[in-house]
């Protein structure tokens, strides 16, 4: 048995709270907000994730010092836009070499840095890894089968990870590959928000493939000039995050991008959705990287423009099937020259 602490009240940290306590371990669930705890400890249910009980031995605190110290793993469960700020307001209390495992998604604007990269920079002491892939809270609160991935800079750390959250419904695969996984995660919003567009303007089934594909191939070639892997983007962190992102219902993403395709404004569909929508903080970092690594990203460039510069969905659309003609294979060679 494990000492584990979720940082985190929202609802992929207490779906994880709930997978963890079935395997055993000793579970702390840590929020800034005393309103949550309060809330979590005495319903011992989410909310927004009706269905997934929580234990009443586990711990519900907003102390600092009792969420941090002496655990052996911190998850870290915060949203993007908070990973920062929580970071450094526990980095005193966290010991040398002490795991924290980032299950957030995004993109830091300012910075360009990805939430590993931040909560390095802020616990400079203790050895940060990353848990994603395609899984929605409400899936996994409920023990449906799902898969991920861990990434880690040793392998000892990523197994150790692995054999605390393994159980015979999630099932956890390792990686070095840190950088790949929090780009195919972060990116993948993006796209989202635009499969979610392509929805609320009443598009079928082929457009919605259409961008998956296109944007796996965008989401490609940002990540590898990074430095990231290509099997990572063709793998559950890449590919298979994109998928189950752009096609559920349980997305906060896909649902603000249908309700901005149907003319809201972003605030008004954040608004709506009521969950922190991630591809719109991604979406602006994204354009950076893409200018800084000079790698195109049409989608993604759209999307942009219709969240910050008011343009018409429809317009967005249009312009993306009347591009320049292209190979799909760049560089690919052909049997015959003439």
């Amino acid at each position: 048995m494990a000492k584990v602490s979720i940082l985190g009240g929202g609802s992929w940290g207490i779906a994880l709270a709930a997978l963890l306590h079935k395997n055993g371990h000793q579970i702390t669930i840590w929020s800034a907000l005393a309103k949550e705890i309060e809330m979590l400890s005495e319903n011992l249910e989410l909310k927004t994730l009706p269905g997934v009980k929580l234990s009443p031995d586990m711990t519900f605190t907003t102390d600092d010092a009792a969420a941090v110290k002496g655990q052996d793993l911190l998850v870290m469960a915060v949203a993007s836009a908070y990973t920062r700020s929580t970071a450094k307001r526990l980095s005193s209390l966290i010991g040398r070499d002490q795991i924290i495992v980032n299950v957030a998604k995004g993109i830091e604007e300012d910075t360009l840095m990805t939430l590993s990269d931040i909560i390095e920079q802020e616990i400079p002491q203790a050895e940060v890894a990353v848990l994603s892939g395609p899984t929605h809270a409400e899936e996994v609160g409920r023990g449906l089968p799902t898969t991920i991935v861990v990434g880690a800079r040793s392998k000892a750390t990523a197994e150790y990870i692995q054999n605390l959250f393994m159980s015979d419904v999630f099932r956890v695969y390792v990686s070095p590959d840190i950088l790949g996984i929090e780009l195919g995660g972060s990116l993948k919003n993006v796209v989202a928000l635009a499969a979610g567009i392509a929805d609320g303007l009443g598009y079928g089934d082929n457009t919605k493939a259409a961008l998956i594909t296109r944007g796996i191939a965008e989401i490609t070639r940002l990540g590898i000039a990074m430095g990231g892997r290509y099997e990572t983007f063709a793998g559950l962190t890449g590919i298979g995050d994109l998928i189950v992102t752009c096609a559920s219902m349980h997305s906060r993403n896909r649902r603000a991008g249908i309700l901005i395709g149907q003319g809201k404004s972003y605030e008004e569909a954040m608004a709506e959705v009521k969950m922190v929508v991630e591809g719109v903080y991604s979406a602006k970092a994204a354009m950076q990287l893409s200018e800084k690594y000079q790698v195109k990203l049409p989608i993604i460039e759209q999307v942009n423009a219709v969240l910050f510069q008011g343009k018409d969905p429809a317009l967005a659309v249009s312009e993306l099937m009347l591009r320049d003609r292209k190979n799909e294979i760049a560089d690919a060679e052909w049997d015959k020259t003439v």
